[in-house]
């Protein structure tokens, strides 16, 4: 399978979740075994040598990808919820997306001070919830490795709202 062929496995909704967004449903490509193993392995391929702690998720699609990259590289995964999800103690950041607000949360044990993490989602689109998640991960001394996506979205600038951040795509559509 090559990466063209993971590429037409992610199905265009326009108009999804309102007017002028481009919704990008990977259910397509989830559904076939073959696609998700070459996904979840270019995925995390750049950083298998980066004696990793976690991987972090973000809510909902980033479980997909963040668990599944957590079992390939032997370490644990971490979600990012959104508000009211998790039961214990939680550290919190809101941000604007690219059709509102939103805010993640995660356990405030669930990092230890010096943890290297990589940060997993399905699409980098505008940034905002990838640079909440770092900030998050950062509230709790743990250190970004990189920021792995099965997908960017080139025309939207995400990459350059996280800075210096590690950025590794898959796609790029």
């Amino acid at each position: 399978m090559q990466l063209s062929d993971l590429a037409e496995k992610i199905r265009p909704i326009p108009d999804f979740p309102k007017p002028g967004v481009v919704y990008r449903d990977i259910t397509p490509l989830v559904r076939d075994p073959a696609a998700l193993r070459v996904a979840i392995h270019q995925l995390v391929h750049p950083f298998i040598e980066e004696n990793l702690s976690a991987v972090v998720g973000m809510e909902a699609r980033g479980f997909i990808f963040g668990s599944l990259a957590a079992w390939e590289l032997g370490v644990g995964f971490v979600p990012l919820r959104k508000p009211g999800k998790l039961p214990y103690d939680v550290q919190s950041v809101s941000y604007g997306l690219e059709y509102g607000e939103s805010t993640l949360e995660v356990h405030v044990d669930a990092l230890e001070p010096g943890d290297r993490v990589l940060l997993v989602d399905d699409v980098l689109a505008t940034g905002g919830t990838a640079v909440a998640s770092c900030d998050l991960v950062r509230q709790l001394q743990a250190e970004v490795v990189g920021c792995a996506f099965l997908a960017e979205l080139d025309a939207l600038g995400g990459r350059e709202r996280l800075g210096n951040e590690r950025i590794h795509s898959v796609l790029h559509l």
